[in-house]
């Protein structure tokens, strides 16, 4: 399959100087500054096929963002290469920037006290859209993301939630064949979340656009992408399926039930019938619900269910496979027990 990203070896250092404390130390650094290099991005590499919806993630301060402002060119790498559909985004910029959209969560390109019908048809001509394109592609975006109850009120005026999905509009309206979306959900509530991804799915299936969302969101990760790429302090630490990820970092599982008697739950003790240390199983009780959080590899569901039924007169019960967000705590912090 044809790449539309491919990064190789991408490194960005920075520059920081060190200051001693109090009116000394800022004099000296003034006239003779200490400085030390910081290394944002080191080494990473990765390839993203024509119409993949790619998962970018990793804690705060792991480089998510430098990797996102040398992909969009923004920033210049120390060293290392990043094609984006056969063009180095720092070189010709303004033929660059015509085949990729960018929407970041906590920022906006609409012109704040413009309607937003003027403000695309501003974008219209800087993108250089032709009329009858840019007729179709309105239409297209008034489907995909309901636009038409807002479009004629100024930006100002606009919810989050509505604000975000007229910037998505804006960063589609010259039809990019890339589209980094950084934390598009964020601060949005369940249902204009969900409405979000269906047109980043419709976006993806109709038009092959490939997108690289970043988010701290994992619902947005796992409902939209098959691949993740995790970066933990400059470095790339897991690249592949959501699957794989869970088939390797995913043993522990949720056993939640309900008790009859709260009282009950003191004739529970798992770690001593099944030999085994917190590490591995531990229980909460709150009022008559239980959760009892434990390591697959050291102990079955079928056995953990057994004893439990066994033991306790339980009203409900059910168990659910470790979420994402777990999987990637236990990976950054090389765990493999839960």
């Amino acid at each position: 399959m044809e790449n539309m990203i491919y990064v190789k070896d991408l490194k960005k250092e920075f520059k920081k100087t060190i200051k001693d404390p109090g009116f000394k130390g800022a004099v000296k650094a003034l006239f003779k500054p200490k400085t030390e290099i910081v290394k944002a991005v080191d080494g990473i590499s990765f390839e993203v096929p024509k119409g993949e919806i790619l998962g970018f993630i990793g804690p705060n301060g792991a480089g998510k963002s430098t990797v996102i402002k040398m992909l969009t060119g923004i920033l210049m790498p120390t060293s290392g290469e990043c094609i984006i559909n056969g063009q180095q985004p720092q070189k010709d910029r303004k033929n660059y920037v015509k085949e990729i959209g960018v929407v970041f969560g906590q920022r906006t390109q609409l012109w704040w006290d413009l309607a937003l019908r003027e403000t695309y048809a501003v974008l219209k001509e800087i993108y250089e859209v032709p009329d009858d394109r840019y007729r179709s592609r309105m239409a297209f975006l008034n489907e995909v993301l309901e636009l038409d109850e807002f479009i004629t009120s100024p930006v100002r005026t606009l919810s989050l939630g509505q604000r975000m999905r007229a910037d998505i509009a804006a960063s589609l309206l010259h039809s990019p064949k890339v589209l980094f979306l950084d934390e598009p959900t964020i601060g949005l509530d369940v249902v204009v979340k969900e409405n979000i991804r269906n047109a980043i799915r419709k976006i993806n299936a109709e038009e092959g656009t490939t997108v690289v969302l970043t988010t701290h969101d994992l619902a947005d990760i796992e409902q939209l992408c098959e691949r993740i790429v995790m970066i933990d302090k400059g470095k790339k630490v897991f690249d592949g399926p959501i699957t794989e990820l869970k088939r390797n970092y995913g043993d522990a599982r949720t056993l939640r039930f309900e008790l009859v008697n709260a009282e009950d739950f003191r004739s529970l003790d798992y770690g001593r019938h099944f030999k085994l240390k917190d590490d591995n199983i531990k229980a909460e009780c709150e009022k008559n619900s239980v959760k009892v959080r434990f390591n697959t590899a050291a102990v079955s569901v079928e056995n953990v269910i057994s004893y439990t039924l066994a033991t306790v007169h339980v009203k409900d019960l059910s168990i659910k496979d470790v979420e994402i967000e777990e999987i990637i705590k236990r990976l950054y912090t090389r765990e493999v027990s839960i």
